[in-house]
């Protein structure tokens, strides 16, 4: 019962200080917004796809890069963590190192199932249309890709004690899983000997 309670008031810390930091909601709706424009609707008109419109195509790929992105950047919140010595009162904590993982991951997850919430309700406004078992499939998907990538991200953090020596990292990893995932393109359009390196990209089997 102890470790519940623990496990809890870590999950639940985490969502008070993602509600708290108005600035991170903000940033966290705008930013998949900004790109759906610039890339959905800007540069939509002049990419020619087979009866599908280019800003629903790449649509999954918003919602991939939105998980994959704010769930590996929560692992910035550990270095922060330590800074503030916080982290040091955790570790302190009568609780195992599964509880305090765990308790963090999940505080992450949700965030991150907030901001796809958000997301997929934009998506019914540009023409998405959804059934219960396609919508039930993305979620349960997405969650797993959450899970993964906030524990990549937070095992990052643990060994890091600089925000930029955590951006370093985290760009090294992020941009060539998303920009290789099909995301933004069909992985048609790639050269034979380039797909075959490309399969072996877990974000593509997501997008």
């Amino acid at each position: 019962m102890r470790e519940f309670h623990g496990l809890y008031a870590l999950w639940y810390r985490e969502i008070k200080v993602f509600l708290r930091e108005k600035s991170r909601i903000l940033s966290s709706i705008v930013n998949p917004l900004l790109w759906m424009i610039a890339f959905g609707f800007g540069l939509g008109p002049s990419v020619s796809l087979n009866e599908i419109d280019y800003h629903k195509f790449i649509f999954p790929g918003i919602l991939t890069m939105t998980v994959l992105f704010s769930s590996i950047f929560f692992g910035l919140y550990i270095v922060w963590d330590k800074k503030l010595d916080f982290f040091k009162e955790v570790i302190v904590a009568p609780l195992s190192r599964i509880t305090l993982f765990l308790g963090k991951m999940l505080g992450g997850c949700t965030q991150v199932l907030l901001q796809v919430t958000f997301l997929m309700i934009f998506g019914i406004f540009i023409g998405l249309e959804y059934n219960w078992h396609s919508l039930l499939i993305t979620i349960i998907i997405l969650f797993f890709l959450a899970m993964a990538a906030t524990s990549l991200g937070l095992s990052i953090g643990s060994q890091m004690n600089s925000f930029e020596g955590f951006g370093l990292i985290q760009s090294f990893i992020v941009m060539p899983l998303f920009f290789f995932s099909g995301a933004l393109y069909p992985l048609e359009n790639l050269p034979n000997w380039f797909f075959d390196i490309v399969r072996i990209n877990p974000l593509s089997y997501v997008v």
